[in-house]
C-alpha cells in the first residue's frame, strides 16, 4: 500500500518530525525553542512546523511515555487534534504534574504525531435513542 504523503513546512531550523523505529506509530515532534514549564502548570511549546494533511485526514498530537513516566510531563488536551484546513504552527501543550520544573531545550522531542482518517458522519436529531441494556448508566458503572 503506498503511504500517503503529508507536506511539512520548516519555520525554523528543527529536526523535521521522524519515527523512532520501523514499528512506531507516532512522528516525534521536537520543541523550537527553550522553555521551562513550572510545577502544576503548562506551557505551550512550538515546533517550528507547519503540515497539510490530505482532505479526510487528521494528525494527533500525543504524550511521549518516556516523559510521562521519567518526568510527570503530559499534554493538556490528549489528543490535541490538527484538521486538515489548519496551516499554522503546530504547538504542543505540555503540562508538568510533577513538583519540580522541567526544562525544555530546543531540539527536544516532547511529543507525537500520529495520522488517522477519522469516520465521516452526519448527526441526524431524534426525540428518543434506543434502548439498551446499559442505558444512560455512566462514568463507573460497572464497579
Amino acid at each position: 500500500m503506498k503511504p500517503t504523503t503529508v507536506r511539512v513546512k520548516r519555520l525554523v531550523d528543527v529536526p523535521l518530525p521522524a519515527r523512532q523505529t520501523r514499528g512506531s506509530a507516532g512522528f516525534d515532534l521536537c520543541a523550537a525553542r527553550a522553555a521551562v514549564v513550572r510545577p502544576r502548570s503548562f506551557a505551550v511549546i512550538p515546533t517550528g512546523i507547519a503540515i497539510e494533511l490530505p482532505a479526510g485526514y487528521e494528525a494527533q498530537v500525543r504524550p511521549r511515555s518516556g516523559l510521562a513516566a521519567k518526568s510527570g510531563i503530559g499534554i493538556l488536551n490528549s489528543p490535541g487534534t490538527i484538521d486538515s484546513d489548519y496551516r499554522g504552527e503546530v504547538k504542543v501543550i505540555l503540562f508538568n504534574l510533577s513538583n519540580r520544573r522541567f526544562q525544555v531545550r530546543s531540539g527536544d522531542r516532547i511529543a507525537q504525531l500520529v495520522f488517522s482518517q477519522p469516520a465521516r458522519v452526519s448527526l441526524k436529531p431524534a426525540a428518543r435513542l434506543s434502548g439498551t441494556k446499559r442505558g444512560a448508566a455512566g462514568f463507573g458503572h460497572t464497579g
